[in-house]
C-alpha cells in the first residue's frame, strides 16, 4: 500500500469523523443531548450506526469532543514545563495562555453549547468524571516527576488541589457563558478569577515539583 493511498484514507477517516461531530452537535443544540439518539446522528451523517460507535464509542464523546486533551492537557504541561518552573507554574502559564485563545477546552463555547450540557444530567455527570480522570492523570506524573513512593499521599493532594482550580474556572467560564457574556468579557473576568485562584494557592504547592535546572 502507498504512502499516498494510507494518507487518503486517514484523511477520509479524519473527514467523516469530522461529518459526525458536526451533525451530533447540531442535533444536540436542537433538540437537546438527552433526545437524541445514535440513530438521529447516523441518519443526518448518511452513515450506519456501528460507523458512528466506532468513531465514537460512547454517546457523551459526541458532545464532548475535546475530552482527551481535557484529560490529558494538565498531566502534559506539567510533564513539558521549563526548567526552574514548578507544576503550578506551568498550569498557571498554560491557563491564561487558554484564556487568550478563547479555548474551549476551558469552557468556552458558546451560550447555546453551554444550555445544551447544563441541560442534560448525563454530559454534566460526564464532565464530572472527566475532571477525575484528568486528576488521576496529574497523580501519576507529579508522582513520576518527583520520585514519588507508591503510597506518598503528596502527589495525589497536590493534584487535586491543582485540579479542583481548574474545576472551579471551568465552573466560572460556563456560568458567564450561560449568562450571555462575550467572550471577550469571560476572558476578562476569568482571568481576574484564576489570578486569584492561583495565587491562593501558590504559598502551599508553588515549590512543588520544581524541575532542576540543567546545564
Amino acid at each position: 500500500m502507498s504512502t499516498e493511498t494510507t494518507g487518503l484514507r486517514e484523511l477520509k477517516k479524519r473527514e467523516t469523523r469530522q461529518t459526525i461531530s458536526d451533525h451530533a452537535t447540531r442535533l444536540f443544540m436542537e433538540r437537546g443531548f438527552d433526545r437524541t439518539t445514535i440513530a438521529d446522528i447516523a441518519t443526518a451523517a448518511r452513515v450506519a450506526k456501528m460507523t458512528v460507535t466506532n468513531y465514537f464509542p460512547r454517546k457523551e464523546d459526541l458532545a464532548l469532543d475535546h475530552h482527551e486533551e481535557f484529560v490529558a492537557g494538565p498531566a502534559r504541561t506539567v510533564a513539558e514545563r521549563e526548567p526552574g518552573e514548578s507544576a503550578l507554574a506551568a498550569l498557571r502559564r498554560a491557563f491564561f495562555t487558554g484564556v487568550e485563545r478563547h479555548d474551549p477546552v476551558i469552557g468556552f463555547s458558546g451560550a447555546r453549547f453551554a444550555r445544551m450540557i447544563a441541560d442534560s444530567p448525563t454530559l454534566v455527570a460526564r464532565i464530572r468524571d472527566l475532571h477525575d480522570l484528568r486528576e488521576d492523570a496529574l497523580t501519576e506524573v507529579l508522582a513520576a516527576e518527583t520520585g514519588a513512593e507508591p503510597y506518598d499521599i503528596l502527589p495525589r493532594a497536590v493534584a487535586t488541589q491543582l485540579g479542583g482550580a481548574h474545576r472551579v474556572l471551568f465552573t466560572e467560564v460556563q456560568r458567564h457563558t450561560l449568562d450571555g457574556r462575550s467572550n471577550q468579557e469571560i476572558a476578562a473576568a476569568v482571568a481576574e478569577s484564576a489570578r486569584q485562584v492561583f495565587d491562593l494557592l501558590e504559598p502551599a504547592v508553588g515549590g512543588y515539583a520544581v524541575r532542576r535546572a540543567t546545564g
